[in-house]
């Protein structure tokens, strides 16, 4: 089973991870964030192997989420979850650290 943490400012979306990323795909949402100034405690707390990210978020955007998270040796991936086809904000994910990405 993958433990995934969903982090996305929209309710719905993380609805709809959840609806995807189910038990009898190999997949198991241990936790969920609406923003990423919540990140770092939630996987001390959950222990994901893999956390999904929204890149744009308000507070805190997935860039810094994903920076602050990496900066940690034991870590787990991040894969950055975005809507926009934007080369910038993408770069700046995988620079800060993210494994890869998916456009929503």
């Amino acid at each position: 089973m993958i433990r995934v943490l969903l982090v996305d400012d929209q309710e719905l979306v993380r609805a709809g991870l959840r609806g995807i990323l189910r038990e009898v795909f190999g997949f198991e949402v241990v936790g969920e964030c609406a923003n990423g100034g919540e990140v770092v405690d939630a996987v001390r707390r959950t222990t994901p192997d893999v956390v999904v990210m929204d890149v744009r978020m308000p507070l805190v955007d997935g860039v810094s989420a994903t920076r602050r998270l990496r900066a940690s040796s034991e870590a787990p991936p991040v894969l950055a979850l975005t809507t926009f086809d934007d080369d910038e904000s993408l770069a700046g994910m995988l620079r800060a650290g993210a494994a890869g990405f998916v456009l929503k």
